[in-house]
C-alpha cells in the first residue's frame, strides 16, 4: 500500500495510490498520516478499505511529505563502505547519528533552495525508515516489527557548512528544504527484504549514484536495534539510512549543484523524486 499527502504546504490531505496508480482521498477515514495511522492496526484498517470506494483526487496535485508531525528525523552517516572510501573517512565502529531538523523536509518534488552564502550543496539519496510503533531497547531480530514503511530521502548537504563551520554535521544538514521526502510511504508488507534495493541519482541527467542497501554497512534493522537502545523511536520518526558513492563531494574535482539543475531520484519500489534547485534571495 502505498500512502501520501496532498496538497498546498502546511494543509496536506492523506491519499491512498491505489494499484492502478490513481490518487484517491483517504480525509474521511483518517485525519493524517502520521500517529496511530501507522501503527500495525493502522494500517491493516486501512488495507481492508476497497480503494474504489475512495474518492478520486482530480488533477495533479503537489505531494507534500509522506508523513506528517515527524517527530524526529534521524540520520545515519557513512554508512555505505563505498561512500566512506570516497569521503576519506574511515568505516565506523557503530552507526554514526546526526539529526536533520524538521524544518528541512518539504515534498518529493519542492525546489530545493541553496541557502546565502552556500558554495559547496550536495546530493545524497537515501532508504528513508518510517516507523510504525514505539520501539525501545528492541532486538535485530524484531527491529522490523516497529516499521510502518520505507519511502525516498534526499539527505542534501552544504558540505562547507557541515565541515568547516565548526560544530556538528547538522549545521549543513538542515537548511530549508535540504530533506525533501517521498513520494509515497510504501507499507512494509511490500518491501519484504530492505536490504534488496537498487538507489539511483541523476542530476540533470547524468547519473551520478547508482547503488544497493545490500552494501549498508548497518542493515535496517541492526540501526533501529542500535537507536532504540539509546532513546525511544516514536511512530513518525524517520531514519534516513546513509548513501551510496557518487556525491559530488567525492568528485575530482569536487561538482556540487547550482541554480537551475535538476535531481532525480528512484528507489526500487519506492517511486521517484525530482527538484529543481534555485538560489535563495
Amino acid at each position: 500500500m502505498k500512502l501520501v499527502r496532498y496538497g498546498a504546504p502546511g494543509v496536506e490531505k492523506p491519499g491512498m495510490i491505489d494499484a492502478g496508480g490513481t490518487l484517491r482521498d483517504l480525509s474521511q477515514h483518517v485525519s493524517d498520516v502520521a500517529g496511530a495511522t501507522l501503527s500495525d492496526a493502522g494500517i491493516a484498517a486501512l488495507r481492508a478499505l476497497d480503494p474504489a470506494s475512495l474518492p478520486q483526487v482530480a488533477g495533479n496535485p503537489r505531494l507534500g511529505p509522506c508523513v506528517a508531525a515527524i517527530g524526529k528525523m534521524l540520520c545515519i552517516g557513512l554508512n555505505y563502505s563505498d561512500h566512506a572510501a570516497e569521503a576519506g573517512m574511515k568505516i565506523p565502529e557503530h552507526p554514526i547519528l546526526f539529526m536533520k531538523a524538521n524544518s528541512a523536509i518539504v515534498g518529493p518534488d519542492d525546489d530545493v533552495i541553496l541557502p546565502r552564502g552556500s558554495t559547496e550543496t550536495d546530493w545524497e539519496i537515501e532508504l528513508g525508515v518510517v516507523i510504525g510503533t514505539a520501539a525501545k531497547y528492541v532486538t535485530k531480530e524484531t527491529a522490523l516489527d516497529h516499521v510502518a514503511g520505507y519511502c525516498i530521502v534526499n539527505d542534501v548537504s552544504e558540505r562547507q557548512f557541515q565541515t568547516r563551520l565548526s560544530g556538528q554535521w547538522t549545521k549543513g544538514k538542515s537548511c530549508d528544504t535540504f530533506g525533501p521526502t517521498g513520494p509515497w510511504l510504501v507499507t512494509r508488507d511490500e518491501v519484504p527484504d530492505p536490504q534488496s534495493l537498487t538507489m539511483r541519482l541523476d542530476v540533470n541527467g547524468t547519473r551520478r549514484q547508482t547503488g544497493s542497501t545490500a552494501t549498508m554497512i548497518f542493515t535496517v534493522a541492526e540501526i533501529i536495534a542500535h537507536l532504540s537502545q539509546l532513546f525511544t523511536l516514536h511512530p513518525g520518526d524517520i531514519i534516513s539510512t546513509g548513501t551510496p558513492p557518487g556525491v559530488g563531494m567525492g568528485m575530482k574535482p569536487p561538482l556540487f549543484l547550482k541554480p537551475g539543475d535538476v535531481m532525480e531520484l528512484e528507489i526500487d519500489r519506492l517511486g521517484r523524486q525530482r527538484q529543481v534547485v534555485r538560489q535563495d534571495a
